[in-house]
């Protein structure tokens, strides 16, 4: 039966390997494998404490990296702000350095049957007017 994890399939070459040291004279066919085993342990100890060690550094490098990318987000933040100070808020020149200008809605211009725009009336104290249709000749 194969072992699930690494850490189960050392501790079942650990437990085999002290059987095997404890039973030597019985079984000196398999001294040789067992040397072997020995020696494969070892290398596997080293290696695990190694991997340890990198977890480590890894962990220490992800930090850095993460402190890196906060200050390099906070100086992107600064020279956008530059650089819409300096082309303005609505320059299409923006695109070009990733920035979106700003683009206002079209305003929407409401027509009436006969084909003239309505305007609306401005709204008052106790609520909103609705829109009404106005005559050409007269101004507001």
């Amino acid at each position: 039966m194969a072992s699930k994890t690494y850490a189960e399939a050392k501790d079942r070459m650990e437990r085999r390997s002290k059987a095997l040291a404890a039973n030597s004279a019985e079984l000196p066919e398999l001294e040789i494998s067992r040397a072997r085993l020995d020696a494969l342990l070892g290398d596997l100890r080293g290696l695990t404490a190694q991997q340890a060690s990198l977890a480590a550094a890894k962990q220490e490098v992800s930090r850095q990296i993460e402190a890196l990318i906060r200050e390099g987000q906070s100086l992107l933040n600064l020279l956008d702000i530059g650089v819409k100070v300096h082309y303005g808020t609505r320059a299409e020149k923006l695109v070009e350095f990733g920035l979106q200008p700003f683009r206002s809605e079209p305003r929407v211009r409401l027509v009436g049957p006969d084909g003239e725009t309505i305007k609306k009336k401005k709204k008052g104290k106790k609520g909103a007017a609705e829109a009404e249709p106005q005559s050409p000749t007269t101004d507001q």
